[in-house]
């Protein structure tokens, strides 16, 4: 084991391979938060949730729905394709969020020469981002066969703790594939449980165009592979999109001035695996939850989050394959300040100018504030109808319910305190009642609008440096 300190923030690099590990304690909160999927098929409300999730997925996945989207239909397919390779390592996919000026900087250097060897802007935004994709994602990995069918890998069973949480309320497994035809192991569907659209859609729009590479691809070689072979994968929540949440929110908050933009880049990569036919809007909306949770937790210093040894897929910063070392963060906001301090020389210097004047230069497809709100809002609840109607006239006040929330937005914005951050998140919460809102601190970050919450937090943070700046 070797010791370094980078910036103040204390980094653990771990030189062995770290063996398998159980279900942890925070994959079973984000199971517990998942669960209501698995009671749906026991209520009208929750059989008609069903029905409409399959349906809003087919009207999304062929064109059908109309969907206020950031290019012309066509290119948008064409960009879920380029989307459906995960830049874990340095973020480099999501980084055009960052606008066509800084955007263009941060991935001349941070980019893939092949699906395993990679570059990073700093070693200290390798570590940040490194750490906590692993912890989303292995929140997010967890839930995959535990819903499919009540196990880690598709054979082993799950521990007590966990299959009581399908039991205490009558949850079953399986329940895409029950409610549209393709229960596990039958004719179309795959050998586990929660058949993929593409399994269960009555018809598939496919499409042809370049990938991440830039190689000529196809919509079902990232289907059916052999790019990407996910016809025994299940399909809820979706990991693509905790990712694409997970790291477009960490460049959020390490450069609040394109934090909306981010959120919409965010919104439009989870939105593009139901374009590819990948995923349902229920696997979107799971996965981003899983995402804004597990960041919310590490924000706040967890230590249930946090000085875990996790593997590091980031670890290597120059152009050379990544290796089994891992990387611990005792202290995750000392991490982000490093990181920020890090990114921000690098984002100058390469721009020549402030941030503000660079992220302000921006021609690229975020340029636009009100088709970026748009673009989040109609992927906020997908249209999906209300499940828990207890909850679908009552705002959550996400101080009391889930009061680490608030450093979703004091990390980016400072002079925000946490009260008055889970303020204008509770003001800005999406509608309620939907199929995880059931009460717990888990559906609350279901019903965030990061979008809305982040313009409101920026504007305030901007009236009280106005005074200083008059000064």
């Amino acid at each position: 084991m070797s010791k370094t300190l980078r910036n103040g923030a204390l980094s653990l690099l771990i030189l062995a391979p770290l063996p398998a590990a159980a279900q942890s304690a925070t994959n079973l909160t984000a199971l517990r938060g998942l669960a209501p999927v698995s009671f749906l098929a026991a209520s009208p409300e929750g059989r008609a949730a069903l029905d409409a999730n399959l349906k809003v997925t087919g009207e999304i996945q062929s064109g059908a729905a109309r969907q206020p989207l950031l290019l012309p239909l066509p290119k948008q397919r064409l960009l879920a394709l380029r989307d459906a390779f995960i830049t874990d390592g340095n973020a480099a996919e999501l980084a055009d969020g960052l606008g066509s000026t800084l955007g263009a900087v941060y991935q001349a250097k941070a980019r893939y020469a092949d699906t395993k060897t990679f570059t990073n802007v700093t070693p200290s935004v390798a570590d940040l981002l490194g750490y906590t994709n692993n912890v989303a994602k292995s929140d997010s990995n967890a839930g995959k066969f535990f819903f499919a069918n009540a196990t880690t890998n598709g054979k082993a069973p799950v521990s007590d703790a966990a299959s009581a949480i399908l039991n205490e309320r009558g949850g079953v497994a399986d329940a895409f594939g029950k409610a549209y035809g393709r229960p596990a192991s039958s004719q179309g569907s795959n050998a586990y449980g929660n058949a993929r659209p593409f399994q269960t859609l009555p018809q598939l729009f496919a499409h042809r165009g370049d990938d991440y590479f830039g190689r000529g691809s196809h919509s079902l070689d990232w289907l059916h592979g052999p790019n990407q072979n996910l016809t025994d994968s299940p399909s809820y929540p979706s990991g693509h999109t905790t990712y694409g949440y997970t790291e477009a929110l960490i460049l959020a908050i390490l450069v609040p001035e394109r934090y909306q933009q981010m959120i919409a880049r965010a919104a439009e990569y989870g939105n593009n695996r139901i374009v590819l036919g990948a995923h349902y809007a229920m696997d979107v909306i799971g996965g981003r939850a899983v995402a804004l949770h597990a960041v919310a937790h590490l924000l706040a210093n967890d230590p249930a989050y946090v000085g875990q040894i996790r593997r590091n897929p980031a670890v290597d910063n120059e152009m050379s394959r990544s290796t089994n070392a891992a990387v611990a963060l005792p202290d995750y906001r000392a991490a982000l300040n490093a990181a920020r301090a890090d990114l921000s020389a690098f984002l100058r210097d390469g721009c020549g100018d402030t941030l503000a004047a660079c992220a302000a230069a921006d021609t690229g497809r975020f340029r636009d504030p009100a088709a970026n709100e748009a673009l989040y809002a109609a992927t906020q609840t997908y249209g999906l109808p209300v499940v828990h109607s207890q909850n679908a006239s009552e705002q959550a006040d996400v101080g009391r319910v889930a009061p680490e929330a608030g450093n979703l937005l004091t990390a980016a914005f400072p002079t925000l305190s946490l009260d008055e951050a889970n303020a204008i998140l509770t003001q800005t919460q999406g509608p309620g009642g939907g199929f995880l809102d059931d009460g717990s601190a888990f559906g609350v970050y279901a019903r965030l609008n990061l979008y809305a919450a982040a313009g409101k937090a920026a504007a305030l943070a901007a009236k009280r440096r106005a005074p200083e700046a008059a000064r």
